[in-house]
């Protein structure tokens, strides 16, 4: 029986705010959290994604930032934690200390040494059996990668993993139009019953129309109500309307993301855009993420306005 019984709707990849000397700030990532709960149609949130600066977190401060969050919204909304580690055994362990901080489900991110090296089908089977294994009640979400990295899953192997039991969801995000339609057709033909959500944060309209069923993006973290009107606007077939509303995204987007992927320097800007917006309170960053600039600030002034959305 999955451990979450919705995933069909938008999930941010909630941001990590931290004090001006790097600490992680529970009071902010609580009120984080619970603004973020607070949107209906808001149906998990999701700790240590890249837009929680994961790369900049301890294991300990992993497992904290979870037990903030699922503790903020017990009773409430479902967490999602993600693992990102480089073999079985820690990956075995950051996935027991998810579920006793309170996670309610597992995204499992390729282990980023498979970004140069590659992987086999076999490797990434096992990798998913033994963060199963050391959680067996939670479940997983398969994190797909760009089709450009090593790291990316043939539609042979998501057809594989769409037929595990524990893998409810898959967080797409193919960078690649043709292989993210042949992929969602792989994964729909092997098990039509596991969900299926865009993690495009830089172009939301276009993978939406795909016939997927939500989106987990960091990007949701900033804007969830404006990603959650486009959402609900491509679930009623009104083109026109999802067609504004991204036109309103469309400039946010670009100012975050620079008209590339997600980066960190993305991330920092997002925190920047966050602050601005009156999100949250300080938009510090870990080094050696670098803060935006001068330049890159005005820029998210001018799209944050454009919005309606600028408070400070």
């Amino acid at each position: 029986m999955p451990s979450i019984n919705n995933y069909r709707g938008i999930i941010p990849a909630i941001s990590c705010p931290f004090t001006p000397d790097h600490r992680i700030d529970e009071p902010a990532l609580r009120k984080l959290a619970s603004w973020l709960a607070g949107h209906e149609g808001v149906v998990a949130v999701m700790t240590n994604g890249h837009t929680g600066e994961v790369f900049a977190l301890t294991p300990h401060e992993r497992a904290e930032v979870t037990r903030i969050v699922a503790d903020e919204l017990k009773g409430k909304t479902p967490v999602i934690s993600s693992i990102v580690c480089e073999g079985l055994a820690d990956a075995a362990d950051h996935a027991r200390a998810a579920k006793e901080a309170g996670a309610a489900a597992l995204d499992v991110m390729p282990p980023h040494h498979w970004l140069r090296f590659g992987f086999t089908p076999g490797h990434a089977l096992q990798y998913f059996e033994a963060i199963h294994n050391a959680a067996p009640d939670l479940d997983l979400v398969c994190h797909v990668y760009p089709a450009w990295t090593r790291a990316s899953y043939s539609s042979r192997l998501l057809a594989d993993l769409a037929r595990l039991p524990y893998v409810q969801a898959f967080k797409v995000g193919q960078r690649d139009m043709n292989k993210y339609a042949r992929d969602i057709q792989a994964i729909r033909e092997a098990n039509a019953s596991k969900a299926i959500l865009t993690c495009h944060d830089e172009y939301l309209l276009a993978s939406m129309v795909q016939g997927v069923d939500g989106a987990l993006v960091g990007f949701a973290t900033f804007i969830p109500q404006l990603i959650i009107d486009l959402w609900n606007a491509v679930k009623a077939g009104d083109l026109k309307k999802a067609v504004e509303i991204q036109a309103i995204i469309t400039p946010l987007k670009d100012a975050v993301y620079g008209g590339g992927e997600p980066t960190g320097e993305a991330h920092a800007r997002m925190k920047g855009g966050m602050y601005l917006a009156g999100v949250i309170d300080d938009a510090t960053v870990r080094p050696p993420t670098e803060a935006p600039s001068a330049g890159e600030l005005d820029a998210l002034r001018a799209a944050v306005k454009q919005a309606g959305l600028l408070v400070r």
